[in-house]
């Protein structure tokens, strides 16, 4: 896919924890999220931009997912910590009890994977299992560049994400 299927995806990724976190009054988190996967919606393609690494190798597997996930799982140790130790932050009652670090590995490591779907669905598919096994998963819906479609996933991924803002703020 191209960077709007990507966003596309990334939103209909998104869509629903923005329902679950509007549902239970937390907007500023619901925008902190959505931009967040929208803005890392690309980090996969950095192999496009490294020598040495193939596109659609190791940025494009679970394991990065895991990576990610485990700097943003860091970062929001951090933040954690650093807001805790300050007396700023309660987070049981902004996050309902789970850690920031837990919430910072999950939105990283998610943001990721929403990119590999979106990969998924072209032809040259997605080794999400790389380094253990050097198969391929597809469903080879269209290609890569198919304007059609990547406009398309970005319109139901705002539309998707608009439903949910929507239906999410009105209970």
């Amino acid at each position: 896919m191209y960077q709007k299927g990507h966003y596309g995806v990334s939103l209909l990724v998104f869509a629903p924890i923005a329902f679950v976190l509007l549902l239970f009054e937390h907007a500023e988190l619901a925008v902190v999220v959505g931009a967040t996967m929208l803005s890392f919606a690309m980090l996969p393609d950095l192999d496009h931009r490294v020598p040495g690494i193939p596109h659609r190798g190791p940025t494009h597997s679970f394991a990065f997912a895991a990576l990610v996930g485990g700097v943003f799982g860091a970062a929001g140790f951090a933040l954690e910590t650093a807001a805790g130790n300050a007396g700023a932050l309660d987070v049981g009652t902004v996050l309902g009890g789970v850690s920031l670090a837990a919430a910072g590995f999950g939105l990283g490591a998610l943001t990721v994977v929403a990119h590999l779907l979106g990969d998924a669905v072209t032809p040259a598919g997605v080794n999400f299992l790389w380094p253990f096994s050097t198969r391929t998963y597809t469903l080879g819906l269209w290609r890569a560049d198919n304007t059609i479609a990547n406009y398309g996933l970005l319109a139901i991924g705002v539309f998707a994400t608009a439903a949910a803002v929507y239906l999410g703020a009105a209970f």
